[in-house]
């Protein structure tokens, strides 16, 4: 079983991740690390390049390889619960949940949005957003789908993220 942490970017899922990694003596996968590998380029240039819709299938297909493994930790994009339509919106990407939650446990690490927001705001590592205002209009769009595709919601707020590793590698050991 995989356990797979979900989120907003700049919740915190990478430093939980490698958290829950020394509790639990699991390898830590990341799919963002994983894409840049396959695509030979760092994200935000290869969304600049190609487009998001290459990017979330590049995204699929790393999660195709990494679902085929088991006992590993899974530290998932912001946007892995999304695919987009042909009018090139967000849905709830019913493929690569699937693909998830067959093989481990999706855990959403839920944050303050406005914080999150400040919190990412002008990172180079991360593919750029039109301004603040559209990240938080978009944590509060792919909100619902992080819940939908949860098996346990941890809300990280005034918690240590020490703690909240803890209480993951209790409950999935």
């Amino acid at each position: 079983m995989n356990i797979v942490l979900i989120g907003m970017r700049g919740v915190g899922k990478t430093n939980i991740a490698r958290r829950v990694c020394f509790l639990t003596k699991r390898p830590v996968m990341s799919t963002d690390v994983l894409v840049e590998y396959e695509v030979g380029l760092p994200i935000p240039q290869f969304v600049e390049q190609k487009g998001w819709a290459a990017f979330r299938e590049a995204e699929y297909q790393v999660l195709r390889k990494l679902c085929a493994m088991d006992g590993l930790i899974i530290d998932a994009g912001g946007g892995i619960v999304v695919d987009l339509d042909a009018a090139g919106h967000e849905v709830f990407s019913d493929r690569k949940v699937d693909l998830l939650k067959a093989g481990g446990k999706i855990v959403f690490l839920s944050g303050d949005m406005e914080r999150l927001a400040t919190k990412v705001a002008g990172d180079p590592r991360r593919p750029t957003l039109d301004s603040r205002t559209s990240a938080i209009d978009l944590m509060r769009a792919r909100l619902p789908f992080y819940e939908r595709a949860a098996d346990w919601t941890i809300d990280v707020e005034g918690r240590q993220r020490s703690d909240i590793a803890n209480d993951i590698a209790a409950r999935y050991p």
